[in-house]
């Protein structure tokens, strides 16, 4: 399920994995405290290529809503014994902010936040990867232009069409029909109108 990306700093060996560990453990064992054991479903985990959902059978707390796991919260397990027996082995290291330290690995990874959903007894958490790479760009069937242009804004936060025109050298047109394109594949947002617009990244990007 893990990749990780390769280099080096000087003679040291360097991995950065497309979800950060942490993250991606904390969830897990949220999905185990958590979980609904009466109904018999297993813990799901979905791979996609641009996203990691994990799904479990549960309830949240009696008035809770997903809001409450966004914030700083009791801790209220619906496994308070397998939450209990988690956090005397370590595998857990304080009640009540596991969402918030998901949250946190994510930022620091430099990937968008996860999305935590909550419908009847449905409770999931998707991680979505950095797609914002010229690896990954090119399976979109991106021009060079465009490609260069998503890469431009990952790294300014944003690009008008005139950017664009001056870092591709193409016309006023060419660089309207790109960017318009970007915005039908959900890569880009275009922000205001006419002269005054500008581009940034749409999180979750194509696909997600």
């Amino acid at each position: 399920m893990f990749k990780a990306i390769i280099s080096y700093e000087g003679i040291n060996r360097v991995e950065k994995f497309e979800y950060p560990k942490d993250a991606v453990r904390e969830a897990l064992l949220n999905a185990i405290a958590h979980k609904d054991y009466s109904g018999g479903v297993p813990i799901q985990i979905s791979v996609y290529s641009d996203k990691i959902i994990f799904w479990n059978e549960g309830q949240l707390p009696e008035n809770w809503t997903v809001k409450n796991l966004l914030e700083k919260h009791a801790s209220r397990p619906y496994n308070p014994d397998i939450a209990n027996a988690l956090f005397r082995s370590g595998y857990i290291e304080s009640w009540g902010r596991g969402t918030l330290k998901i949250i946190r690995e994510c930022n620091q990874a430099g990937i968008p936040d996860p999305i935590f959903s909550y419908e009847s007894s449905d409770i999931s958490v998707e991680f979505r990867k950095d797609i914002y790479n010229e690896k990954y760009l090119n399976t979109l069937n991106l021009n060079d232009r465009q490609v260069k242009a998503v890469l431009f804004v990952k790294d300014k936060g944003k690009i008008t069409n005139r950017e664009y025109q001056e870092i591709n050298n193409t016309s006023d047109r060419t660089a309207s029909r790109d960017l318009e394109n970007l915005v039908t594949l959900s890569i880009l947002n275009r922000i205001g109108e006419k002269k005054g617009a500008y581009y940034q990244l749409k999180l979750g990007g194509y696909g997600g």
